[in-house]
């Protein structure tokens, strides 16, 4: 290595200002991980490199022993971590250890308050890598040089993460990265050799390239003494070194499966489940899937980091392989590695092999598997849920042929235990049905108080009859693609005619009957005082206690759809509801007797009224006051 040359200082782009600072102080108390960390990222190194090599083998420079090595020096307070991996060239320096490349950095990191354990857990949804050397260390030098260039390509990258990095030109004369660690005052404890070894055993025993530190060995003489002098070092690899997804699964521990999610994901928690197989025959692959504990912070991004790690034949072919699950199940991470595809596969290859279809297919199904084996534990369900519930919900349109399953694993809010928190599943509501009931009744609205409040419950309540209460944004999408469960319709309690079905008596239908009967020239008078503003008006038996209500046709798009398309710019024919009338009540008693332009002003507040309850929103609330007051007044 020869002295530096065409040195410059940059600063660092505000979100790593930012990052570094939140993370040093968020992640004190779990400093250990920044091994596991650069540890990863030197495999990653090391897997890219031998993915190269496939078509040019002269990339490794006559060293194609891949390994990651470790060293300390106590009285130094040094630690220098290197790999023969792929190595990065200057611009490539200046990108992925000056910058956060990602989307949605700059959103993520608003998220960020400055309260330590809530900091400590977004920053593990971001993934820190590189920067975690700045937990314990205040000095951090990386040299560097890209496989396949000159020694005079080398480059020296050095920064005390308070700002600002220099990097230099320098002459190296081995590929790859040497990270060099200046720690802390209080983190010299960990250039000790025995902390050392045991942290990659306990975060990288399943990385499979060879992690390696010096061992120091002295000659003795015959009566079993040090000789001075007489010290020889030999490399031991400390790790296990075998992709641990090719090891059987009767020998592998919960604990070495979580490390392997963390360090594959990037995560800080544990997972919630892992799903591990082995398939021979027709196709021959292993794939390792988790489920995790808490959302990715990109997890709605469109170009967010999404997919499995893909191997052919233990050959790393590329992260984020999002060809082999559904856009719904995104949030699963692993590994796949399979025979089935050709070693310089690409991307653009995966869209066009049979091969890719028949994986996803099985993939999709063990993912779904795994899910309904994790609901059988409520609580770890319900953090699954609260966590990816939505992204889950976007499942029966995207996936016909798994609908059926997908529905299975849904959970919403009901009139069962009128609580927000989404818990019940279809199949808890079909063990309650009423005899005689058919159907899955299910209300949407925009927020759960204007759907456990809606008066179209009230006819349910007093029947005993469930309702789903559904109050995501997407869930009238959902409901668009979810016709039935398990033989049992859905309707929606706001559209259409009201049918209980058996759970009314005969008698109740002909008191009806003869209620509407005796209400039609009622209907008629409303219906020519509100005019086109409805499509049509009819007494209900929805209702017990509020005086009217609106309906809209049974094919028609609901209030909530309406205002999400709406805010996206989408225009949208007028909707007419049909007004629902409760003659037992004392308003629409009132309005029976009223003339002239009072039955009007009344006719329209019921309307208005009706309208505001479903979450709609009035042409003229000016009006709707005025004639309230009117009203009030008398």
């Amino acid at each position: 290595m020869t002295t530096a040359t065409h040195e410059e200082t940059l600063g660092f782009q505000t979100e790593v200002k930012q990052l570094l600072h939140l993370m040093i102080h968020s992640l004190y108390s779990n400093r250990e991980i920044f091994l596991r960390e650069l540890i990863s990222n030197a495999a990653d190194a090391c897997d890219k490199l031998r993915y190269e090599a496939l078509d040019n083998d002269a990339i490794f420079e006559g060293d194609s022993e891949l390994r990651i090595e470790i060293e300390h020096d106590q009285d130094a307070g040094t630690i220098t971590l290197r790999d023969n991996g792929i190595g990065m060239s200057r611009d490539e320096v200046i990108e992925n250890l000056g910058t956060i490349a990602r989307s949605g950095t700059s959103e993520f990191l608003k998220q960020l308050s400055g309260e330590q354990q809530k900091d400590a857990n977004l920053i593990g949804q971001f993934g820190v890598g590189f920067y975690s050397g700045f937990i314990v260390a205040d000095d951090i030098t990386v040299r560097t040089r890209k496989a396949g260039t000159d020694a005079s390509d080398g480059v020296e990258w050095r920064s005390r993460g308070e700002g600002e990095f220099s990097v230099a030109d320098i002459e190296l004369e081995r590929h790859g990265t040497e990270i060099v660690l200046h720690l802390k005052e209080d983190a010299r404890e960990f250039a000790d050799d025995f902390r050392l070894q045991s942290l990659v055993r306990k975060y990288s025993d399943h990385i499979d390239v060879p992690v390696r530190m010096p061992k120091v060995e002295k000659a003795r003489d015959e009566e079993g003494n040090e000789i001075e002098g007489s010290e020889t070092t030999t490399w031991e690899t400390v790790n296990e070194a075998t992709a641990l997804w090719v090891r059987p699964k009767s020998e592998i521990n919960d604990e070495e499966y979580k490390a392997f999610y963390k360090h594959v994901a990037h995560d800080f928690s544990d997972p919630l489940a892992w799903s591990h197989n082995k398939v021979e025959g027709k196709l021959e692959y292993t794939s390792l899937l988790f489920v995790p504990g808490r959302a990715p912070f990109d997890l709605y991004e469109r170009d967010g980091a999404r997919g499995v790690k893909l191997y052919v034949q233990r050959v790393f072919i590329m992260d984020d392989a999002e060809q082999f699950l559904p856009l719904y199940l995104r949030f699963v991470k692993g590994v796949l590695d399979t025979r089935d595809l050709s070693l310089n596969v690409s991307r653009e290859l995966l869209q066009q092999d049979p091969q890719v279809d028949k994986i996803k297919s099985a993939l999709t199904k063990r993912s779904l598997d795994m899910l309904k084996k994790l609901a059988k534990d409520n609580d770890a369900y319900q953090t699954f849920w609260n966590t990816f519930g939505s992204v889950l919900k976007e499942g029966p349109a995207e996936d016909h042929a798994n609908r059926e399953k997908i529905a299975g694993l849904l959970r919403f809010s009901s009139t069962h235990t009128d609580s927000a928190t989404q818990d019940q599943s279809l199949a808890d509501y079909i063990g309650r049905m009423k005899e005689g009931q058919e159907k899955i009744y299910y209300i949407v609205a925009d927020g759960f108080n204007a759907t456990k409040n809606s008066p179209h419950l009230e006819i349910f309540r007093k029947k005993g009859i469930e309702v789903l209460l559904l109050h995501d944004r997407i869930d009238e999408w959902l409901m668009s693609h979810l016709t039935e469960f398990e033989g049992k319709a859905f309707v929606d309690v706001a559209k259409g005619d009201l049918d209980l079905g058996e759970v009314e008596d005969e008698e109740e239908k002909k008191a009806q009957e003869e209620t509407a009967k005796a209400k039609e020239d009622l209907v008629k008078r409303v219906k020519e005082a509100l005019g086109e503003t409805v499509q049509e008006v009819k007494v209900t038996h929805r209702l017990t206690d509020s005086p009217a209500c609106v309906v809209l046709p049974e094919h028609e798009m609901g209030y909530q759809m309406r205002r999400i398309m709406e805010a996206a710019g989408q225009p949208l024919p007028e909707v007419k509801p049909i007004l629902e009338l409760n003659p037992e009540h004392a308003l629409v008693a009132r309005l029976e007797s009223a003339e002239g332009e009072g039955f009007e002003d009344l006719a329209r507040i019921l309307l208005d009224q009706a309208v505001i309850a479903e979450g709609g929103h009035l042409d003229d609330p000016a009006a709707y006051v005025k004639r309230l007051n009117t009203l009030l007044s008398a």
